[in-house]
């Protein structure tokens, strides 16, 4: 130990640590200045930078002994208050910068240290400069950071007010559609917004810190496990195996596919007799402190007999393949679909026939904060968990039965949670905190690497899609026909669903009235597929989409015009039979034509030697809801000083406390509330249900059973003249106050399995693609220089959230396109290495033109957004 002196945030602080303990732990867990963030410790993602001697330095690369007496640190505690906010905060809130905001703090720091050497930067340079000090975001996109970088410098240099950078709420008047900024904003931008790390260093001191004992092989039987010398490790409490799991030790799928061959308890919490996956826990090891933990872990023997990995779906499909969940066949759940006449006479007839087949990716979510949580059991002896889940009531019934605990006897909550993009529709941390918790009957918290985080969580299901399209000489598509297999790794929850996607997807957009169709879901030994925003979508328009292109080449047709004759008009039908909701796609070409030609344009000028410029078109779609019935509850009540929304609408960055307060205030603008009068209860299992966030579902969903309880209050507040009851009136004439919502797609069906028909969604997302790009001919690398993009999402509730979730789709799909990947187990296991974009791999030029065209199913005429970007 060493006594140090450090100047933090103006003041000096004398301090007795370990000297090679890391700065970012030092400020972390010795002064709580939480607003370091740690993510990846290994210096790739910016969010603990803080400032020395105004220099941006990654606190989580520095060991304490390597201040130097006399350096100023300054972390984002020392740069503004919630009641004298720094110009860059205010910008910040003011262009949606803090999505999930896990990231604020960093690219904060980073940028004040820019402004402080240089006020009048070029977005060039804001650009060039968050690159160079590895400041990554997975949610904005980062158009809408360098916006407010520019911002604050305005404001530095006199031109702008402060104060003026923000949108007010007008007088009663409407937020709806206006940029004003999230509930959250400012705890977001000051670094006070406890995410699961931070959560975890406040629970009480006999708290156990869990380390997983993890298979380090991809198939393995497991003829024993020897935890004798981990459990005399210092500070190890207890080792925790499949013995010491009450209930099934399985997470259930809730399998509603009658034709799925397996049965859904396939994913053991605790791995007993194999191993299915790398990283695969096999057992917990529960001590005082993480290091110990983490040491004992260490001297855990697993005798493992080790087997064929077959790590793809071609090998898994091979004869010889073992089944690797002994009964089940590797290929468990098929999909067909059966549309119109039959297929192979038409394409015999037809002028024009294409065949393509496509491979898409195991793209990882690159969710900069890695998975955390902790358990305990409260004071009415409820265990409560508490993680990152964005379907803390499907959660509940996911994991209940595998830990062998009555659901009354089980709380799930929501902590402040950094972006998921859908891998934590799947449970991942719960169960495992709830049996270490159980099993030791005290609390405790694990908080995975970033190792841990991209090796041992779900990822995109890969998929080879094959289609054959058939045209007459004008262009109309006359007939489909469709093969696909989808790599689901060894886990089946989800796969089913993610299998009809391709059916529901491949060809959308297009009136073709033949198809035929067939798909199979695979069983791998690789990472288990979870749920990926636009989950399955990429997949299906990549070959369906590639396919019209060729159709446009073989044709001599313009790839727009081809598109423009096919698209959805009166009379046409999306490939499960469903008639489409509003027909907007004409438009959204018509808007993204003369984009369109000015690109040709550029392409036909370009004359760099070695490079070539590449103009592309693209549509997609996407669905609203879970597929068939779907529903979600919220509850309203009133209160003295104005009215408290519930619901479990899980906030994941995409926005659900601005969603919900938006609701609130429109719905009730009748009694003049202004958005500070509603308080906000979400997200846990003992609030209404409102149904996982995902599949653009909440938007709609929660929105209109929002809009139903505040309507239901309204009712009855309302006196016979048309004013309404105040708060005491209400309770004098003993009228309820609080009013519980529910709202149900009741016209919606489940898709055959056979013939792939139904009604799926109310409610869709649509949006036109335009992307041009550089390729060097020599080494393939290809830069995206400008993207353009006409959507239609509805009536848009807030304009700086819908932007963010553009920009942040989009660039998702650029790394989908051009970098991403999770397929070697010995590269692909950082976030570097998995093709995380930066900055400068992020085109700044990007342009949304928006339709807004009203839906009927949704609330004020809104649709959901966050998955149609990435389609």
């Amino acid at each position: 130990m060493k006594r140090l002196t450090l100047n933090i945030n103006g003041v000096d602080r004398a301090l007795i640590v370990d000297p090679q303990k890391k700065l970012s732990d030092v400020l972390r867990e010795n002064l709580l200045l939480t607003g370091c963030k740690v993510c990846c410790d290994t210096g790739q993602c910016g969010t603990c930078t803080v400032l020395i001697d105004n220099k941006p330095i990654k606190a989580c690369m520095v060991p304490v002994e390597k201040y130097t007496a006399g350096q100023k640190i300054v972390t984002i505690e020392g740069i503004g208050t919630a009641d004298n906010l720094h110009p860059l905060q205010v910008a910040w809130m003011a262009h949606g910068g803090a999505q999930c905001g896990v990231c604020t703090p960093g690219f904060l720091m980073s940028a004040k240290a820019l402004l402080d050497k240089n006020q009048s930067p070029t977005r060039e340079e804001v650009r060039t400069w968050f690159n160079r000090n590895r400041n990554a975001c997975r949610c904005t996109g980062y158009q809408p950071l360098v916006n407010a970088v520019m911002d604050a410098a305005a404001v530095l240099r006199g031109e702008k007010k402060k104060e003026d950078l923000l949108e007010r709420a007008p007088q009663n008047g409407s937020i709806m559609g206006s940029r004003y900024h999230r509930p959250s904003a400012v705890a977001k931008v000051t670094g006070t917004w406890d995410f699961g790390a931070d959560v975890t260093m406040h629970m009480p001191p006999d708290t156990l810190h869990l380390a997983l004992v993890q298979a380090q092989v991809s198939h393995a039987n497991i003829r024993g496990i020897d935890t004798s010398e981990a459990e005399k490790m210092p500070g190890v409490v207890k080792v925790v195996t499949w013995k010491d799991v009450k209930g099934r030790n399985a997470i259930t799928g809730l399998i509603t596919f009658p034709t799925n061959k397996g049965d859904g308890w396939d994913r053991p919490i605790l791995n007993k007799d194999k191993v299915f996956q790398f990283g695969d826990a096999i057992a917990i090891v529960c001590a005082d402190t993480v290091e110990h933990a983490r040491a004992a872990a260490d001297k855990v023997k697993v005798d493992l007999e080790v087997l064929p990995a077959y790590m793809d779906g071609w090998a898994a499909q091979d004869p010889e393949a073992l089944e690797i969940h002994p009964g089940v066949p590797n290929a468990y759940y098929e999909q067909g679909v059966i549309k119109g006449e039959e297929t192979a006479p038409l394409m015999a007839k037809a002028d024009a026939v294409v065949e393509v087949e496509t491979y898409c990716s195991r793209q990882p979510h690159l969710h900069i904060e890695p998975d955390c949580g902790c358990a305990y059991f409260d004071d009415q002896g409820v265990l409560t968990i508490q993680s990152k889940s964005i379907g803390l009531h499907l959660h509940h019934a996911m994991i209940a039965p595998g830990l062998g605990i009555a659901p009354d006897k089980l709380l799930l909550i929501q902590n402040p949670t950094g972006g998921t993009f859908g891998y934590k529709f799947s449970p991942t941390i719960e169960a495992l905190l709830g049996v270490a918790c159980m099993a030791t009957e005290r609390p405790v918290s694990l908080v995975y690497t970033q190792f841990q985080n991209i090796t041992y969580t779900g990822k995109r299901s890969p998929a080879d899609v094959k289609v054959k399209l058939g045209a007459d000489k004008n262009g109309k598509l006359m007939a489909m026909e469709t093969d696909w297999w989808l790599d689901h790794g060894p886990y089946s929850e989800f796969g089913d669903l993610v299998t009809s996607r391709q059916g529901q997807f491949t060809g959308a957009g297009y009136d073709i009235k033949n198809i035929r169709g067939h798909g199979r879901t695979i069983c791998t030994n690789h990472a288990w597929g979870s749920a990926f925003r636009a989950f399955g979508s990429p997949q299906a328009f990549l070959a369906s989409e590639t396919a019209m292109d060729m159709l446009a080449e073989k044709l001599g047709m313009d790839p727009l015009d081809l598109r423009y004759l096919n698209i959805y008009r009166e009379g046409a039908t999306t490939p499960t039979g469903q008639k489409p909701d509003v027909l907007c796609l004409e438009q959204l070409l018509d808007m993204i034509r003369p984009k369109w030609e000015e690109a040709k344009k550029r392409k036909a000028a370009y004359a760099e030697p070695g490079k070539a410029y590449g103009i592309g078109l693209s549509i997609g779609m996407y669905g609203c809801g879970l597929d068939g019935p779907d529903s979600s509850e919220a509850a309203i009540e009133l209160t003295p000083t104005g009215v408290t929304a519930y619901n479990a609408w899980q906030d994941h960055g995409q926005g659900s406390d601005l969603s919900t307060q938006t609701f609130v205030h429109e719905t009730l603008r009748p009694l003049g509330l202004i958005p500070e009068q509603i308080k906000l209860v979400m997200n846990r299992t003992d609030l209404p249900n409102s149904g996982p966030a995902g599949g653009s579902r909440s938007n709609v969903f929660v929105g209109q059973a929002i809009r139903v309880s505040c309507e239901m209050l309204l009712n009855a507040m309302r006196k016979p003249d048309g004013s309404y009851r105040s708060y005491e009136e209400m309770v004098a004439e003993h009228i309820p106050l609080r009013y519980d919502g529910k709202w149900v797609a009741h016209d919606c069906t489940e898709c055959d399995p056979v013939t792939g028909q139904g009604n799926p969604f109310p409610v869709y997302m649509y949006e036109v693609f335009l992307p041009e790009v550089v390729v060097d001919l020599e080494t393939g690398k290809t830069t995206v220089v400008k993207f353009t993009t006409a959507v239609d999402v509805g009536t848009i509730i807030n304009r700086a959230t819908v932007d963010g979730q553009i920009y942040g789709g989009l660039a998702q799909g650029v790394g989908l396109a051009l970098t991403e990947d999770f397929d070697d187990l010995q590269k692909h296991t950082n976030l570097l290495d998995c093709g995380l974009p930066y900055p400068r791999d992020i085109p700044d030029n990007m342009e949304i033109l928006y339709l807004e065209t009203p839906r009927s199913e949704g609330p004020y005429g809104a649709a959901g957004v966050g998955e149609a970007p990435l389609t």
